[in-house]
């Protein structure tokens, strides 16, 4: 679930992000100040709360974190509006440390590659990976599904030449730190950084 406000360009309307829409038509319903975005499938994909500042100040914009206090005025305003359906309360971090158990190649590239790769909580995603630097044992960063990039483009499973990938390994160019250098691959943490850690960005 990603959080998102640009007055400049939207006006003063908070943009929640649910799922992915493949690209899909969009059915709006509006009810008040809240509207429920769906795809054709009867799926929430979105919700766009308009007025916000009336609940809540951000201070500039772009991707926001909310508190548990701020996801239940939301929420109170999905009630208020009509609307039956509620935002869940997720905080769990969508950058964090992974080890990546395994790396094969992909069965139909020249430069991808196939990665186990463990995260918060022991889970293990299946990760399809680009960079030529890649390989079995490092720690890396992880962009979860649901997560936003500091570029804007959001990161949901999808597949890569037919193979299902859930997740997002991170270069230092595309998490926007500082120094980096551009066509140095995914970025390699120390051995000894805990995986599963929070990776701060974008707070």
């Amino acid at each position: 679930m990603i959080f998102a406000y640009n007055k400049q360009n939207v006006g003063d309307t908070l943009m929640v992000l649910i799922a992915d829409d493949h690209q899909m038509d969009n059915i709006s319903e509006r009810k008040g100040n809240v509207a429920r975005i769906s795809i054709p499938d009867g799926t929430t994909v979105a919700w766009n709360f308009f007025d916000i500042s009336r609940l809540m100040i951000f201070k500039k914009d772009g991707q926001q974190f909310l508190s548990e206090k701020e996801i239940d005025l939301l929420n109170q305003e999905l009630k208020n509006a009509g609307f039956e359906e509620r935002l869940p309360d997720d905080n769990e971090p969508k950058f964090v440390v992974g080890y990546v158990k395994t790396s094969v190649d992909h069965p139909d590239s020249d430069h991808l590659h196939i990665t186990e790769t463990e995260i918060d909580n022991g889970q293990v995603l299946q990760i399809v990976c680009g960079a030529k630097n890649i390989t079995a044992g490092q720690k890396v960063v992880v962009a979860k599904p649901g997560a936003m990039m500091p570029d804007g483009m959001m990161i949901w499973p999808g597949k890569l030449r037919g193979i299902e990938s859930f997740g997002m390994i991170c270069s230092a160019a595309e998490l926007h730190l500082p120094d980096a250098k551009t066509g140095q691959g995914i970025l390699v943490l120390p051995e000894d950084t805990p995986t599963g850690e929070a990776f701060p960005i974008g707070k």
